[in-house]
């Protein structure tokens, strides 16, 4: 949430202060990344998706109209689109876990990662968004809404999906040890 000095640091940053929007947007990065991570699944491809997001931020702080904690889910919003329209271009590869994984018997807690890891692989990608949107960047059912661009109920539907088709994977995986 932006205090009184983070409104201040607004202001000057639109009307061109590096330094202000570096501040603005700088506690914004990693919860950036771990978004674009986590629907991308590539290091590289996260880092330009937030590069990408930090371009696009300045270039339209201008249009920026959010209220106190308006700015985090703006900045959210702009690095999943960001990773949508990435996921579109041409020559986007998919790259999940490998379904053969190789363990001794002592790796059981290593196992349900790797099984965890792959079926989130599986997801689509708007699926893992809302996933990494509230348990992994912990962020309030309104927050994951208004990032996401839907209503809250909407948000609360697709959660709600996307935790039922993990259980469902998860169990199948179970099922077949």
């Amino acid at each position: 949430m932006l205090e009184a000095s983070g409104w201040s640091d607004l202001e000057t940053a639109r009307s061109g202060d590096a330094q202000a929007a570096a501040r603005l947007l700088e506690p914004l990065l990693h919860p950036g990344y771990r978004l674009a991570l986590a629907i991308l699944r590539r290091p590289e491809a996260a880092q330009d998706a937030v590069q990408d997001a930090c371009f696009n931020a300045l270039r339209s702080l201008s249009r920026f109209r959010g209220g106190p904690g308006g700015l985090r889910p703006w900045f959210l919003a702009i690095v999943t689109n960001g990773c949508r329209s990435q996921m579109r271009r041409s020559g986007w590869r998919w790259s999940p876990l490998s379904d053969e994984v190789t363990m001794d018997d002592h790796a059981a807690g290593a196992a349900v990662r790797l099984d965890l890891a792959r079926e989130l692989g599986r997801l689509r990608p708007d699926q893992r968004a809302v996933l990494a949107l509230f348990y992994y960047l912990d962020l309030p059912l309104p927050e994951v809404a208004r990032v996401l661009g839907v209503s809250e109920p909407a948000a609360r539907s697709r959660l709600y999906r996307a935790v039922g088709l993990l259980r469902q994977r998860l169990g199948e995986v179970e099922e077949c040890l």
